[in-house]
């Protein structure tokens, strides 16, 4: 049985990183997210319009978390309360035991180790805290980056594609 209870909200720390709960204040760094279109390239979604769009998102997510459906961190860096980007769980199985995993990183802050960080510290929390046994990730086929993060973090690719988007490739992480 998983552990969903998520309040207090878990912030987790690393070396270089704080994956804290979103705040109100993030409304413009998310907004920047969600509206970058490199970042939204890969992922099945609507692209932000307006500032209005973003909190709205964040007042979702947190109304999500309080219903201990959903664990989505703010990623920022141990000496900035800056979000540089976001990491999160969902779709838990209590049946299986098992959830997705999902992130996005400013490009500012790509290729410099800092998702594989904040991942390592989030699958960590999962296996260890949460009870999870397996973690599922789907990744664009066109999204190398991702693909090879989620094979540094020992995630299998299994071959299988979501139905509603064929572009998209199930991974999967086991616990050891």
């Amino acid at each position: 049985m998983i552990n969903r209870n998520f309040s207090p909200f878990p912030v987790l720390t690393t070396d270089r990183l704080v994956l804290r709960q979103l705040l109100a204040s993030d409304i413009e760094e998310i907004f920047l997210l969600r509206s970058d279109p490199g970042i939204n390239k890969y992922l099945d979604r609507q692209p932000s319009q307006m500032p209005a769009d973003a909190l709205r998102f964040i007042t979702a997510i947190n109304e999500g978390i309080a219903k201990n459906e959903n664990l989505y961190w703010a990623i920022t860096k141990a000496d900035s309360q800056k979000l540089i980007g976001t990491i999160c769980l969902f779709d838990f199985s209590d049946a299986h035991n098992s959830c997705e995993i999902g992130y996005e990183l400013s490009t500012d802050f790509q290729r410099q180790g800092i998702m594989q960080e904040a991942a390592a510290g989030v699958i960590e929390f999962a296996f260890q805290t949460l009870g999870i046994t397996t973690i599922s990730a789907f990744s664009h086929r066109d999204n190398q980056s991702s693909m090879h993060l989620l094979q540094k973090l020992n995630f299998e690719k299994t071959g299988i594609r979501d139905e509603s988007n064929t572009d998209m490739i199930l991974f999967r992480l086991l616990v050891e």
